[in-house]
C-alpha cells in the first residue's frame, strides 16, 4: 500500500487523521522492522508488511498486475548479481518490469525503454 492509501483507510475510521501522524507511525514501525518501505515499478512509494522471507516483485506494464517473487528464486538471481559485481542488492527495491503472458503478444500502449525514442 502507499502512504496515501493508508491515510485514506485511517480517515475512514477517523476523518481527523493527519497524514503526518500516519507517516511518523510508518517510520516508527519500519524502524521496528514490521514494515518495509520501497518503490513500485511506477516509482510510487509502497509499504509492505515485512515478510518472513526476502522477496522481489514482478510488474506487468501492460495490465498493471503485480506478483511477488519468492525467496528461493530471488536469492539465486540476486546472489549471481552480488557475486559477479561485488554489490549488495536491497530486495525492498527489486521490481522487474515486463509483460505477463496475457499481455505478452500485445504491444499496444507499450513504452519504449528509457533513453530510446
Amino acid at each position: 500500500m502507499t502512504g496515501a492509501e493508508i491515510v485514506e483507510r485511517c480517515r475512514e475510521r477517523d476523518p481527523a487523521t493527519a497524514p503526518s501522524t500516519v507517516y511518523r507511525t510508518l517510520d516508527m514501525v519500519e524502524d521496528l522492522g514490521l514494515v518495509r518501505y520501497g518503490h513500485g515499478a511506477d516509482g510510487r512509494e509502497e509499504y509492505h508488511v515485512r515478510p518472513v522471507d526476502e522477496h522481489g516483485h514482478l510488474y506487468c506494464e501492460g495490465c498493471g498486475r503485480r506478483w511477488e517473487l519468492g525467496d528461493p528464486i530471488v536469492r539465486r538471481f540476486v546472489s549471481h548479481i552480488e557475486r559477479e559485481n561485488r554489490f549488495t542488492v536491497d530486495l525492498s527495491h527489486l521490481t522487474l518490469v515486463g509483460r505477463c503472458a496475457d499481455c505478452g503478444s500485445s504491444t499496444a500502449g507499450r513504452k519504449p525503454p528509457s533513453g530510446h525514442g
